[in-house]
C-alpha cells in the first residue's frame, strides 16, 4: 500500500504551489486512476482540480470557442455551440470509450492520456517510457495496436485519444498557466514524437496547468468534415486507424481547403499540413484523394503485426474524405447535416 495524500485546491494558485513532480493533478481521473491501480504511476499526491473555474465552454472574441479543461467530454461533445461550429469535434469524443467514461473524463485529462501498449502496463517487463533505459518490449513482441509512423528505435506506442485527432485538425491551442506564468501551446507542438525521450508524451512543463483548449473559427469547414474510426468492435475500443477530414468546396466542386489527421498510427496525432496542400486547387474526386492519402503516409513502416495498417489508414483517408466531400458525417445518431 502507498500512502497518498490528497489535496482539493481552492483556487489556481493553491493548485500550483503543490503540483510537481510527485505530484498528478487529477479532475475525473478515467486514466490516471487505471494507471495508478497498475502502479504505472505512483504521485504522492492528488491535487484535485474540480473546484477551480475551467468548466466553462464559451465562444471567443475572434468567433471561436474556449472549451474548459475540466468539462466533461460528453458536455463539450453535446454543447450546442460543439455540435453546430464544430461537428467534426463531436463526432470524435462520440466515437471514444463509453458514456460513463465520457460523463466523468476532462477535456485537459483527456489531452494528458497514456498510451494502451500492454507493454507500457505491465510493469514487470521492460519499457522506455515507464523506465527509460530498459528497452521497448513492443519492438519484436506483439505489435497489432502500435505505430506505423514517427517512431524511433526507443518506443513505438501509439497517442490513444479521438478527441486529439479531430483538436490537431482543427488546429486547436492549448492554454496554459504556472506560477511563472502562462503560454499557448498549438496544437500541433503540444504532443511530441518518442525520438530518444519516449517518457515525455508532451511539451508540458511539470509544473503546468491547463485552463482551456481554444479553436480558431472553422466554419468554412463545418459543412464537410467526418471522424471515421475503425476498430475491433463497435463500442469501448480504441482505434486500430482513425482519420479526421475537413474539406472547404467552392460551389465549383474545387477543394479550397482542407485537413486532414490520423488517428492510432503515430505517439501523437498525426497531420501533414504538405499533404493537405496537395487538395488544394483540385476537385473534391477519388484521384485528389489518393494524393493526398499517399503523401500524409509516406515513410510508414509496420511492425510485423501492424503492417496492416499502412493500406488500412490510406483507405481510412480515402473513405474520410469522401464522406467529407458528401457533406458532414454524422456518426452521433442526431439529424444534423
Amino acid at each position: 500500500m502507498n500512502p497518498i495524500s490528497y489535496l482539493q485546491a481552492g483556487d489556481d494558485r493553491q493548485a500550483l504551489t503543490h503540483i510537481g513532480d510527485e505530484a498528478s493533478f487529477i479532475a475525473g481521473g478515467t486514466n490516471l486512476l487505471d494507471l495508478m491501480k497498475e502502479f504505472v504511476m505512483r504521485p504522492a499526491t492528488l491535487v484535485d482540480i474540480n473546484r477551480l473555474p475551467l468548466e466553462a465552454i464559451t465562444s471567443s472574441d475572434d468567433g471561436g470557442l474556449l472549451l474548459g479543461a475540466t468539462a466533461r467530454n460528453a458536455d463539450t461533445a453535446y454543447h450546442p455551440l460543439v455540435r453546430e461550429g464544430y461537428p467534426i469535434l463531436t463526432a470524435a469524443i462520440l466515437a471514444g470509450a463509453s458514456p460513463q467514461i465520457r460523463n466523468m473524463a476532462s477535456n485537459g485529462g483527456n489531452l494528458l492520456q497514456r498510451t494502451r501498449c500492454h507493454y507500457f502496463y505491465d510493469v514487470t517487463v521492460p519499457c522506455n517510457k515507464r523506465e527509460p533505459g530498459r528497452g521497448c518490449s513492443a519492438i519484436g513482441g506483439l505489435t497489432r495496436q502500435h505505430a506505423i509512423l514517427g517512431a524511433s528505435d526507443q518506443c513505438i506506442a501509439v497517442h490513444p485519444s479521438d478527441m486529439c485527432v479531430a483538436l490537431a485538425a482543427l488546429e486547436a491551442v492549448v492554454h496554459v498557466r504556472s506560477l511563472r506564468g502562462e503560454r499557448q501551446i498549438p496544437f500541433a507542438s503540444f504532443h511530441r514524437l518518442p525520438d530518444d525521450r519516449p517518457e515525455l508524451d508532451t511539451t508540458l512543463a511539470p509544473d503546468e496547468l491547463i485552463t482551456h483548449i481554444e479553436l480558431p473559427p472553422s466554419q468554412q469547414f463545418a459543412g464537410h468534415s467526418c471522424y471515421l474510426k475503425i476498430r475491433d468492435r463497435a463500442s469501448y475500443a480504441f482505434a486500430l486507424v482513425s482519420a479526421a477530414a475537413m474539406l472547404d468546396i467552392g460551389e465549383d466542386g474545387m477543394v479550397r481547403g482542407a485537413r486532414l489527421a490520423l488517428g492510432g498510427v503515430a505517439h501523437k496525432p498525426w497531420r501533414l499540413p504538405a499533404a493537405e496542400a496537395l487538395l488544394v486547387g483540385r476537385a473534391a474526386i477519388a484521384d485528389s484523394f489518393s494524393v493526398a492519402a499517399d503523401a500524409l503516409l509516406n515513410g510508414a513502416q509496420g511492425q510485423g503485426g501492424n503492417s496492416f495498417k499502412i493500406p488500412l489508414a490510406r483507405r481510412a483517408v480515402m473513405r474520410a474524405l469522401e464522406l467529407a466531400a458528401a457533406g458532414t458525417y454524422d456518426n452521433t445518431g442526431s439529424d444534423s447535416d
